[in-house]
């Protein structure tokens, strides 16, 4: 049996293939890049493109290989809006069709599929179980539901299929809007909060993403969904508070009416010049907290890391790439 794992040397992808080989597994990382990572002196690798049919079924999926697809498009870069569709879709939905497809063709039954939280769009209930409703407000969020209704309906054909929908992902080697906060703290400057900062803002660690898989396979593949998320988040004010005086910084938080921060916003991305993404202003002053507890009934799995942990070490991360210290890929201090 082998682990192929779609997008492998992407940002969880290459958590999880370390891991699993770091566990004697055989794994296969199938991806359009190719790392210099220290884990590939024993693992296999494929250079594939999920969105060319060709290119995944050349992968050579057989019947017992166990499959991730961690493979996607993410909200980083932003797009402006007459491009989004085209930016999400042809990986996250049509990579999963023919990722899904070749599997059903070599008798493979077992896939482990990540898409977002951003299916569920606007806080209805606190905190947000797997069941809340989902109403994606983007193209980002859509191409993902969309991938979660493909396989509810190849589940009803014999796969097993567990989904994970994880939180803002943060770890080493990913900075994404992080960077902008990190440059305002480091000169000093105001940092402006959409709404009052009182709402808790929750990560996911890499780990735990890459964790979480694992465990999905070592239960044999439930046919769920589960949320990934820290535990406990703490307010966006206190969180951001902490990483200036872990800085040093000068920077002060600036409350802001959230409203009229989002009709700003919402105007400069209709003139094609997105500040943000509305998937990710929209919500930034609503409680989006995942309830986390069925990825612990059914899977075991618990996250191990603080959200202030994973902020201050991805800061930290940042100021070494600024001064040209190469990043270490290292854990922050799990939480007790």
């Amino acid at each position: 049996m082998r682990h192929i794992i779609f997008g492998g040397d992407g940002f969880v992808g290459h958590q999880l293939a370390k891991d699993l080989v770091a566990r004697g597994e055989h794994v296969l990382v199938a991806d359009i890049n190719k790392g210099d990572l220290p884990h590939y002196a024993r693992a296999s690798f494929v250079r594939c493109d999920v969105t060319a049919p060709g290119d995944v079924q050349a992968v050579g999926i057989k019947a017992d290989d166990m499959v991730y697809n961690l493979s996607a498009k993410m909200l980083s870069p932003i797009q402006v809006r007459a491009k989004r569709h085209d930016f999400f879709f042809p990986v996250n939905y049509h990579g999963t069709v023919n990722i899904i497809e070749a599997m059903a063709k070599a008798g493979a039954d077992r896939l482990v599929h990540f898409t977002t939280d951003m299916v569920y769009g606007h806080t209805v209930t606190w905190p947000m179980t797997e069941d809340h409703p989902v109403a994606p407000l983007g193209e980002y969020g859509l191409s993902k539901l969309k991938t979660e209704e493909l396989a509810y309906e190849w589940r009803e054909k014999g796969m097993r299929i567990s989904l994970f929908r994880p939180r803002l992902i943060i770890g080493p080697g990913r900075l994404g809007i992080l960077a902008k906060l990190f440059k305002l703290i480091d000169l000093n400057l105001p940092v402006p909060m959409i709404g009052s900062g009182r709402n808790p803002y929750q990560f996911i660690s890499v780990f735990d993403c890459a964790s979480a898989a694992r465990l999905a396979w070592e239960k044999d593949v439930p046919n769920s969904v589960y949320n990934l998320g820290s535990l406990n988040p703490p307010p966006v004010r206190k969180l951001l508070g902490d990483l200036v005086k872990h800085a040093g910084s000068k920077s002060i938080l600036i409350p802001t009416p959230g409203w009229a921060v989002k009709r700003t916003l919402d105007l400069l991305d209709a003139m094609n010049m997105p500040l943000m993404d509305p998937e990710q202003y929209l919500i930034a002053d609503e409680d989006c907290v995942l309830d986390v507890s069925r990825g612990e009934r059914e899977l075991g799995w618990v996250p191990q890391y603080r959200d202030e942990d994973m902020l201050i070490a991805a800061y930290d991360e940042y100021r070494k790439g600024k001064a040209g210290q190469p990043a270490a890929d290292a854990h922050p201090q799990p939480a007790e």
